[in-house]
């Protein structure tokens, strides 16, 4: 029965479903709805985590870094 309670919890929680909604699904949707919503989260953390990692290509150097408004560079102590 812990089982099924998890599973109202989990829908309610992550899935913003109602109580009632998650009780009067059949028990085999409910459960593909746990299972798939499970794989969903799963997929978008590895998704976040790929992306937070540092690449080679995204370190700015002066071949890449985008030039500064004219404006700007007398205050920084640049010149053109």
């Amino acid at each position: 029965m812990e089982n099924v309670y998890e599973q109202f919890f989990f829908l309610k929680y992550a899935g913003g479903w109602s109580f009632s909604e998650a009780y009067n699904l059949p028990v085999g949707l409910r459960t593909w709805f746990t299972n798939r919503l499970s794989q969903q989260i799963e997929a978008e953390n590895t998704a976040m985590e790929e992306a937070s990692k540092p690449s080679g290509g995204t370190e700015l150097t002066p071949y890449n870094a985008p030039d500064l408004p004219p404006h700007l560079m007398g205050q920084l102590g640049e010149t053109e």
